[in-house]
């Protein structure tokens, strides 16, 4: 594969949506060989985990509980640093990023497996926090909060705190929240796990659309085969190293 581009004649299998580069905006990343412990190093999380995506891709990140998907994504969102290998996003070592906060703020959007909402904000003071951090919210962010929002079913609970939510509405409240300001790069971790089937749906939907008009970069760990399927290419992991890249 070349440094952007995709690998050819691979993650087109029946019922995939192929790479398309249209408008490949979105951030390339690659990881090598990356290895992270935990507890003195008795508990290994990575285990010499390589990885290229490219600007614009959508892959999904499978395996079983505790095969390192969570650890790998920490990593690549910059929340934690490896003991050793190295992560490069657009060429560039992430080490030369002065500050990973700004960094996120302007450029990724995170969906972790709980949702990580401040309970006594409301579902527009969530989101907008994230956006904020980078850069002032203007008119047309509004717009789009507003917008989503909307598609997302919900615009009747904008102004309901975080901690009377249920719990897909909580998802789904992440879920904007990483997806204002248009982000380059989302990482979501089994974004769909918790969640009913009809909120599982808006949650892909969504995704999808943010994707197709920002040709941002989707990176997701899931276990399930039909919201892998959704993604252009499935990259599986085993015992924290990556066993299959197809």
């Amino acid at each position: 594969m070349d440094e952007q581009g995709p690998r050819r004649g691979r993650g087109h299998r029946a019922g995939r949506l192929p790479y398309n580069p249209r408008v490949p905006t979105g951030l390339w990343l690659e990881a090598r060989e990356l290895r992270k412990s935990f507890d003195g190093g008795l508990v290994v999380a990575l285990a010499g985990a390589s990885l290229r995506v490219a600007a614009g891709e959508r892959v999904a990140l499978t395996g079983p509980t505790g095969c390192g998907k969570t650890t790998l994504l920490a990593l690549l969102a910059l929340l934690a640093t490896p003991d050793s290998g190295e992560i490069l996003i657009d060429g560039a070592p992430a080490s030369s990023i002065r500050s990973p906060e700004s960094w996120r703020a302007r450029e990724v959007g995170i969906v972790f497996q709980l949702h990580h909402l401040l309970p006594h904000l409301t579902v527009l003071e969530n989101a907008m926090l994230k956006a904020a951090a980078g850069r002032a919210v203007d008119r047309r962010g509004r717009d789009q909060l507003a917008a989503m929002l909307e598609r997302l079913g919900l615009a009747h609970r904008a102004h309901a705190r975080a901690n009377v939510l249920s719990g897909g509405e909580r998802q789904l409240a992440a879920l904007a929240r990483a997806l204002i300001g248009e982000p380059r790069l989302v990482l979501a971790d089994e974004p769909t796990g918790s969640v009913d089937s009809t909120t599982g749906r808006r949650i892909l939907e969504e995704l999808d659309r943010w994707s197709r008009e920002t040709g941002g970069t989707l990176l997701l760990a899931t276990h399930d085969p039909g919201v892998a399927a959704w993604a252009s290419r499935e990259v599986k992991m085993l015992d924290g190293r990556i066993i299959d890249d197809a």
